[in-house]
């Protein structure tokens, strides 16, 4: 059923995390310092780039040697070919290129820019200029992250894990789920009827990234300091399905 009203509650007082941190245990302490606990149907929505730093997904560019392939391509990007060495070694192939942009389909199936490689709020580390990774499998790190807190908490919760990303055919960015554990994140509403009895025949909802982009308005985009958001009033059916269901085929993308 669709709810009426939902709540979405940034939570407070995330520390900057680290290489090996406890990240139930931070996500825990951030809800009792909001005056919650976690209950039967919450979702927990949590930034990408926390889940990399603790998996210490850092890499220094001062460790790495670019290839022919990738000092080709640094000069028609126009970016250092030392990223676009990381860049390639997380990509499947890439998509297209010009001055100043380098979209690849990511090993994990995301089209998207840089392969997810970001240097905004990584700190620059003692090796110089440092950059973050995606984690090398979002849905497993969601899947642990749930299993933790519900052990800790004795409450059944979904984790969605989220990003901002481009879209091809519109200006800005929004949330996507990178990965998600304990909620259907497709929901296929083929052969339901709509208000005239119609049978829907082409209508499924990306529901975990309609969840990652709704946690954005709380989170934010820049330096607001709030990677995680407590969703709460909206549950949808509890499944093992992964954020990964959402990617498309290739033979059915016609921006690829």
């Amino acid at each position: 059923m669709t709810p009426d009203r939902i709540a979405l509650t940034a939570l407070p007082g995330v520390p900057l995390v680290n290489p090996g941190d406890d990240l139930p245990a931070l996500i825990l302490a951030a809800v009792e310092r909001a005056g919650e606990h976690l209950q039967d149907g919450d979702i927990l929505i949590v930034a990408q780039k926390i889940v990399s730093k603790a998996e210490d997904r850092y890499a220094a560019l001062s460790d790495v040697t670019p290839s022919a392939r990738a000092l080709e391509l640094a000069e028609q990007t126009e970016k250092d070919p030392r990223l676009v060495e990381l860049v390639l070694s997380e990509t499947r192939r890439v998509v297209r290129h010009r001055p100043g942009l380098l979209i690849v389909e990511h090993r994990l199936g995301f089209v998207l820019a840089n392969a997810g490689i970001d240097a905004s709020n990584v700190g620059a580390g003692a090796d110089g200029e440092t950059v973050l990774l995606l984690p090398a499998d979002p849905d497993a790190s969601c899947h642990a992250l749930r299993q933790a807190l519900r052990e800790s908490s004795n409450a059944s919760i979904a984790v969605v894990m989220n990003d901002s990303v481009g879209r091809a055919w519109r200006k800005g960015t929004v949330g996507m789920a990178l990965g998600a554990s304990g909620l259907q994140s497709l929901l296929d509403l083929r052969g339901d009827e709509d208000l005239f009895g119609r049978p829907l025949r082409v209508s499924m909802v990306g529901m975990a990234d309609q969840i990652a982009a709704a946690a954005s308005l709380v989170q934010g985009e820049g330096n607001e300091g709030m990677p995680v958001a407590l969703l709460r009033g909206f549950t949808p059916a509890s499944s093992d399905e992964s954020a990964a269901e959402l990617i498309r085929e290739p033979d059915e993308d016609l921006f690829r």
